[in-house]
């Protein structure tokens, strides 16, 4: 996978590491922004916030925070076209 990645010009250590970190979460879930911005957090083993919000076409990662967390619907994508 790496040579395929240099060949198509993608940083494969984002891959790694995503790899490296999501490999040992046990649980996700999703929820949306309540802050009246339009995006989405991921929660990880219910103990740490991964937050990203809409900046036009897109999301954007805007940072992280730390606690005990409710558990998600999975639900939540049932009614994406």
């Amino acid at each position: 996978m790496k040579k395929f990645a240099s060949k198509q010009g993608i940083n494969s250590s984002h891959f790694e590491k995503a790899h490296k970190l999501f490999s040992n979460v046990k649980r996700i879930d999703f929820f949306p922004l309540t802050s009246g911005l339009r995006g989405f957090i991921i929660v990880m083993d219910q103990k740490t916030a991964l937050y990203f919000y809409q900046d036009d076409d897109h999301f954007v990662y805007d940072g992280f925070e730390m606690g005990p967390y409710e558990k998600g619907k999975v639900t939540i994508f049932d009614k994406i076209k």
